[in-house]
């Protein structure tokens, strides 16, 4: 434990370096391009529209989720916090490979890595999440104290991010070839967390099964808030769980990233 609470005060004492490293990171990105920032905004608008199109007016034939939803703000909902997920994963994950020569010549703490990757998504996401509140407002969709809980949810996200980070980004150190399964099992929680479909009709063993993906209870907790206006505490169970997966996470994560840190250099 005691390895967990000092790679959080390394993030605590950090926090000015990776703001600066995280713009930095956002802004390079794009600077070659035409519309340089913009295609952080650009593709996920342009994701949207396709899968919007493919399942909501192909599929569905645009029809309303149960309850009355329409599907593309249904959708959004869930998509949203995905589009910050996706690439948090896989740049966190490679977060310390790609900087390791930095790192080796400079006093930083190499924990702080996967945390500029959520710093530099967080930017981008922010932006979605505004633009979706405008499309509540213009839909009728109005604040409630429901909303409120938007920021337990996004404490969710980024804590279990961060230690799911930690974790992967030691791992892709030592294994060469984790960053590749990684990619493919991202492309499979895609599709296998609801993010197109409903789980209104999944139950038993199979609801058990697909909600013991952290990134539902996330997820779903995001619809919760601005659309089924349920409290987070009514599952008290699930919660629970979500959160002793997170904190064994950092644990597992912070142990090996304590015992590898100083010869990571040495894996390369």
């Amino acid at each position: 434990m005691k390895e967990s609470f000092h790679i959080i005060r390394e993030q605590w004492r950090s926090i000015p370096l990776i703001t600066r490293l995280a713009v930095y990171d956002m802004k390079s990105q794009y600077q070659i391009h035409y519309l340089g920032i913009l295609w952080q905004w650009l593709n996920p608008l342009i994701q949207v529209f396709a899968y919007w199109f493919v399942f909501g007016m192909g599929l569905r034939q645009g029809a309303a989720i149960e309850g009355g939803y329409p599907f593309i703000i249904w959708m959004l909902a869930g998509i949203i916090p995905w589009f910050f997920i996706s690439p948090t994963l896989l740049q966190g994950a490679s977060s310390i490979y790609k900087r390791i020569n930095l790192v080796a010549k400079m006093n930083f703490p190499v924990s702080a890595l996967p945390t500029v990757a959520i710093v530099t998504n967080l930017f981008t996401y922010f932006i979605m999440i505004i633009i979706y509140v405008i499309i509540l407002l213009l839909n009728g969709y109005y604040p409630t104290l429901y909303w409120l809980q938007y920021f337990y949810y996004l404490l969710c996200m980024v804590a279990f991010l961060f230690s799911i980070s930690l974790f992967n980004s030691t791992i892709s150190i030592i294994v060469r070839d984790y960053q590749q399964m990684l990619q493919a099992v991202t492309r499979l929680l895609f599709f296998l967390t609801p993010i197109f479909w409903s789980m209104d009709h999944i139950e038993g063993a199979v609801g058990t099964i697909i909600k013991l993906n952290p990134f539902y209870y996330i997820i779903d907790g995001f619809r919760n808030t601005f659309l089924y206006e349920t409290w987070f505490f009514n599952d008290v169970k699930y919660g629970l769980y979500f959160w002793l997966l997170t904190l064994l996470l950092l644990m597992v994560g912070s142990i090996m990233h304590m015992k590898f840190r100083d010869r990571f250099v040495d894996f390369l």
